[in-house]
């Protein structure tokens, strides 16, 4: 609800207005009496786009595995922006992981132009990876070895200054656990440290597989409160996943795959907003039993039902009927997200 103070155009009062984007609301002077009316502006929301030079741009992306008569990737284009976080969904099978091994160089023979920081990506070789930083869904540790171990055997790869193998592992609170076998490490443990190593050389542009599969709820947010730094830091992040959670926290914008094609790109607001309904739905408990109402966020701030359960009912939970990112992707493309 939106708070409006005007002043009366006869005695010029103090009048303070309460309502909805495009509510028209009926008022009476306090002080002279003087009828009127008063109505809010639609609210349109404006939802930041990407600016700043593209880090990575696809023109028209096809991908064929060997002996397969269907595409993975079939004409596929799009752009990401310095500092922006893109988020890749789609279900399993849809081509996601596919398109990030294109862009990393693990796959070669496709068709289509992929321009990767600056530069045609056939024209990189394997100093690509000096700026760019890949997190695999799967962990692929050397198990003999601790976790420093492995983090200084990963770093000497590089020919540029690499950051501190110990200030990554106490990044990922892994700090009193550098010296312990990573075979002794829990799942969730070669996850965090499997996303330390995407760190090591300070990427430019950061591929991420599904980077809190198997956390705790606390590692998970301790992950992307690193991620959501980096993007502050001005790294590019490309987040492949099917975490609807995550893509909605952490990302500018979402992709949505299916069946090897590109079918919607938008940012998860714009995307909530449009396919959300604008009601509030409120459960309170009348003579002891549970109730639910629904009730039009245009007209709240008038609606008497509703302020007399505020005022006199006994209300447990106030929610508004916003889409989720899943819901928005079953409506789309008839698919679930899993």
């Amino acid at each position: 609800m939106h708070t409006k103070t005007i002043a009366c155009p006869h005695c010029k009062a103090t009048v303070v207005v309460q309502g909805e984007p495009g509510q028209t609301i009926q008022l009476i002077c306090p002080q002279c009496k003087t009828k009127g009316v008063f109505r809010f502006p639609e609210e349109h929301t404006t939802i930041p786009q990407p600016s700043g030079p593209a880090t990575l741009t696809i023109q028209h992306l096809d991908f064929t595995y060997p002996k397969s008569q269907k595409k993975a990737i079939n004409n596929v284009s799009f752009s990401i922006h310095q500092g922006e976080i893109f988020g890749f969904l789609g279900p399993n099978g849809a081509g996601k992981s596919t398109t990030q091994k294109v862009i990393i160089g693990l796959l070669k023979s496709y068709q289509g132009n992929i321009e990767l920081l600056g530069k045609n990506l056939k024209n990189w070789r394997t100093d690509l990876y000096e700026h760019i930083g890949v997190c695999f869904e799967l962990p692929n540790h050397y198990q003999k070895l601790t976790a420093l171990e492995n983090l200084e055997l990963f770093a000497s790869f590089y020919r540029n200054t690499t950051v501190d193998p110990l200030k990554l592992l106490s990044m990922v609170d892994l700090q009193n656990d550098a010296n312990t076998r990573v075979g002794a490490f829990s799942k969730g443990m070669k996850t965090k440290l499997n996303f330390a190593r995407a760190l090591l050389n300070n990427p430019q542009m950061l591929f991420l597989d599904e980077p809190t599969t198997g956390l705790d709820p606390v590692s998970a947010r301790q992950i992307k409160n690193i991620i959501l730094q980096k993007k502050k830091e001005g790294t590019t992040i490309f987040l492949t996943t099917h975490n609807m959670n995550d893509a909605d926290e952490l990302c500018d914008r979402v992709g949505f795959m299916v069946d090897g094609g590109l079918v919607l790109i938008e940012s998860p607001k714009d995307l909530k907003l449009k396919h959300g309904k604008k009601l509030v739905r409120v459960e309170y408990l009348n003579n002891g039993e549970l109730r639910k109402d629904e009730f039009t966020l245009a007209t709240l701030g008038a609606n008497p039902t509703f302020l007399s359960l505020l005022n006199h009912g006994q209300v447990l939970t106030i929610h508004t009927q916003e889409a989720t990112l899943d819901d928005v992707f079953i409506k789309v493309t008839g698919r679930h997200l899993k």
